[in-house]
């Protein structure tokens, strides 16, 4: 254990050594480029101590939106070879270099607490902002439904749980055997134990290069991919994300027509996520209606997303009862967790934020205050990792992880 004796200082320090000039890396050498949620959650970390850059962050992210209203998971900013798989195999052509697949969509409502830190300053940067923001909801209302109204993942990157246990029966069903040579640089970076398996990335790659060849459009992929899953990260960030443009456009008097009405189908396709005979909202395979059986810290998002659940409350509270470092992004009594092995059992402290978030708005302030607070003291024990093993607490994957930094500042470090 090391105890991190000024982590307010490190935590600024981690921000500032992070940024490249307009957008930040989520760490130096494993992940080199602007990421679309990581992008989020620096912003807010940012406006503790630099409101300005905090908005020039998002506005750097939305720099990089296609035409379309979608905004890629991954912006290109500078060409890094040592990043698998880059911009040449992405194959795409959106304003700046990019992936083809976007992530939760989280810059709503992060935008929204930035500009609720100092209103009049961040007046005129959120108009701007807002019909981008408002474009990119609009997409994926458009693209992203399941016939229930869930948000699908149409590749495990885009839900930003890369290797959750929530995708591997649809995953199984896919064929990469013709995916190719090619050569990973993760593992070159961090221990491969804390990564996703060839079998996984075999799949990740497959999945870029159908769209590739379908040149990214949509409604070739909505009958090609053979990845479409409803899941709790999409839906519960897309339903929050629909409410804070709602409360934004109403602030502020702007345009936005239907979003009451994309809420209110976005609810009904979180609350169709609920799995009962796990007692847990969980994954749909969108092709198949079959459950993924996966109890994950997504499924504890749903208060982020103004959905309350008994059930879920009390699981929560047996999770901050007996697992010394929660939440596990899988839980840890079922038989494929893995306490180290990126999102199949670690936890994340942007998880916990959000979850925290949640709990906090919707009036469990007693589980949002413990789960703050034992953020807090796995951070400050153990520093800013990518994330942590919830038995030991011991640090994983990428250091100095920009996210885990911010998520300090804006909330585990406050006093």
């Amino acid at each position: 254990m090391n105890q991190h004796t000024n982590p307010d200082r490190e935590a600024r320090n981690i921000l500032i050594a992070n940024d490249r000039g307009g957008y930040t890396i989520p760490t130096e050498g494993l992940y080199p480029y602007q990421w679309n949620w990581d992008s989020a959650i620096a912003a807010l970390g940012f406006a503790e101590f630099d409101i300005d850059r905090a908005w020039t962050e998002v506005e750097t992210l939305f720099s990089g939106q296609w035409t379309d209203g979608m905004v890629p998971h991954i912006l290109f900013h500078q060409q890094d070879d040592g990043y698998f798989p880059g911009p040449d195999v992405w194959g795409c052509n959106g304003p700046i270099l990019s992936s083809g697949i976007i992530q939760p969509p989280i810059a709503a409502t992060m935008v929204r607490k930035i500009w609720e830190q100092d209103r009049v300053a961040g007046e005129q940067r959120l108009r701007d902002l807002f019909p981008k923001l408002l474009a990119w909801h609009r997409w994926i209302m458009k693209w992203r439904l399941d016939d229930r109204d869930a948000v699908c993942t149409t590749h495990p990157w885009e839900a930003g749980r890369d290797n959750a246990p929530d995708w591997d029966k649809s995953m199984a069903r896919m064929d990469a055997s013709d995916v190719g040579e090619y050569q990973r640089r993760d593992t070159t970076h961090v221990n491969s134990d804390d990564r996703p398996t060839k079998f996984d990335y075999d799949r990740y790659i497959k999945l870029v290069q159908i769209g590739r060849e379908a040149e990214w459009d949509q409604q070739i992929l909505l009958e090609k991919n053979p990845f479409r899953v409803a899941d709790p990260t999409m839906t519960f960030s897309a339903l929050r994300a629909a409410r804070d443009l709602l409360e934004i456009s109403e602030a502020l008097d702007l345009e936005a027509e239907g979003l009451r009405a994309d809420a209110d189908r976005l609810e009904n396709g979180a609350r169709s996520l609920w799995n009962e005979d796990l007692g847990s909202f969980d994954s749909r395979d969108a092709h198949t209606g079959e459950w993924a059986g996966s109890i994950s810290n997504a499924s504890y998002m749903c208060w982020y997303a103004g959905i309350d659940s008994e059930k879920m409350l009390g699981r929560l509270n047996s999770v901050l009862e007996t697992v010394p470092y929660p939440v596990p992004s899988y839980d840890t009594s079922m038989p494929n967790f893995d306490a180290r092995r990126y999102w199949r059992g670690p936890t994340w402290a942007i998880m916990n934020m959000m979850i925290g978030f949640g709990l906090e708005d919707m009036g469990h302030r007693q589980q949002a205050e413990d789960l703050r607070q034992k953020t807090a003291k796995l951070i400050s024990n153990y520093g800013f990792a990518e994330y942590f093993d919830p038995k030991t607490g011991s640090p994983a994957g990428g250091t100095a992880f920009t996210w885990t930094a911010a998520v300090w500042l804006h909330w585990a470090g406050r006093s």
